[in-house]
């Protein structure tokens, strides 16, 4: 039999359907005692309690906040998805939320607030989320159009049997998606330490009389260093044509990979820029991902927090980026502090680095290619892996929401995928 469909606004307690508070950046206290949620901690069916922001008690009476409490239907008015939705769990204190969320406190009465989450969450609410959309630049959804979505509601008896499926094969799934990662995460961690200990042996075996491994700054092994530059006012255009690839440290991935160029600058104006040489070392000097690197196998431009490091004939650039790589976190300690930290030309050139020879390079820096290659590999699966069980779980959802299976027949379709 066909569920009934009611809107999502009707489920509420009286007053229990609304957005969260506008909190700009001036109304915040880092040692506020009232945490501000954000639009990062609302997952698809998970929070993910993935910000730090706060207020304090004289914010919140100033601009009359109100309390999103433990067991709420968070519900993410921008994507991306659209309209995900999540349960706020226990544990975490006094919290509200930001203007972009908006909090649903389901009615005991009518509904299991585990199956209006599902409900929220499944393919065809989402469909009409997306079609409620607006906004010129930033798309997201009204809360009223929000609230006049219509979810299915059966018989409130079997929408507690649907969540308890749901939650046992959702639980599954999301546990066979972590084992993956967990995998790449172990494999990235080794091979960090594997180039720690080839790469730098200085760091680990010292270095003593007869040893082949000295201790060179950096400047005895590089020809050329170049901090990047965005002239004032100017505009970047998608890369097309002939244009010179415009990075940004957000294109510097973990373990060496560089994400496609998204702008990229018209020659004439490129060539009044330093230009990054086919065949450097870029790295961030300045911010959040201060201290990654990557390998630029091509000519391109970069905003003023990349630097390029040309190497000398001394020594193996690979190898050389493998030590950079390897040092992460001594770099990030390897900084000029003023009012904030900054890895500049010639605090790098400074930087402590392994000279070996040359063909022990070559054949270091062969070995750990081949090990980059594997983890690149079990990457590429493990993210096809979650594409496909990310599918099938929204797909189990919108079954089980919709009455297109028997839940109570049903059991163990998590353990099959």
């Amino acid at each position: 039999m066909t569920s009934p469909r009611v809107p999502i606004a009707m489920l509420a307690v009286p007053g229990g359907f609304h957005d969260g508070d506008w909190v700009e950046s001036k109304d915040q206290d880092p040692i506020g005692g009232i945490r501000l949620l954000q639009l990062a901690d609302v997952g698809d069916g998970q929070f993910r309690d993935r910000s730090d922001r706060w207020i304090n008690e004289d914010t919140f009476r100033r601009l009359r906040c109100s309390w999103t409490l433990p067991g709420d239907v968070l519900i993410a008015r921008m994507p991306d998805p659209l309209g995900r939705a999540c349960l706020l769990p226990e544990g975490l204190g006094r919290t509200i939320t930001v203007v972009d969320v908006a909090v649903l406190r389901v009615d005991p009465e009518r509904a299991d607030r585990r199956f209006v989450m599902y409900a929220i969450n499944q393919a065809e609410t989402r469909a009409q989320f997306e079609v409620q959309q607006d906004g010129a630049t930033r798309q997201r959804i009204p809360r009223t159009r929000l609230g006049r979505t219509k979810i299915p509601l059966p018989p409130i008896d079997e929408q507690r049997r649907i969540a308890d499926f749901l939650d046992a094969e959702t639980a599954r799934l999301d546990h066979l998606m972590d084992s993956r990662r967990r995998q790449v995460t172990v494999l990235a961690e080794g091979l960090r330490s594997e180039a720690e200990r080839l790469a730098r042996p200085h760091r680990i075996l010292g270095c003593h009389a007869g040893s082949e491994t000295r201790v060179v700054s950096l400047r005895r092994l590089i020809s050329k260093v170049q901090t990047g530059y965005t002239p004032t006012g100017l505009l970047q255009s998608p890369l097309q044509g002939e244009h010179i690839p415009w990075y940004t440290p957000a294109a510097l991935g973990e373990d060496l990979d560089l994400a496609d160029a998204e702008h990229g600058l018209e020659p004439a104006v490129a060539a009044e820029m330093p230009r990054f040489p086919a065949g450097s070392i870029l790295i961030v000097g300045i911010g959040e991902s201060l201290g990654k690197v990557v390998d630029l196998n091509h000519e391109a431009t970069g905003n003023q927090q990349l630097t390029a490091v040309t190497t000398s004939e001394l020594v193996d650039r690979r190898f050389l980026l493998w030590q950079l790589y390897a040092a992460y976190d001594e770099l990030r300690a390897w900084t000029h502090f003023s009012r904030i930290r900054i890895l500049n030309n010639d605090t790098l050139k400074s930087f402590p680095v392994s000279y070996i020879p040359i063909d022990r390079q070559v054949k270091i820096r062969q070995r750990l290619d081949r090990r980059l290659e594997d983890l690149r590999v079990l990457k590429k699966a493990a993210d096809r892996f979650s594409q496909i069980t990310a599918e099938f779980r929204q797909s189990l959802i919108t079954a089980a929401v919709t009455g297109q299976i028997d839940v109570t027949t049903a059991r163990g379709l998590g353990e099959a995928a």
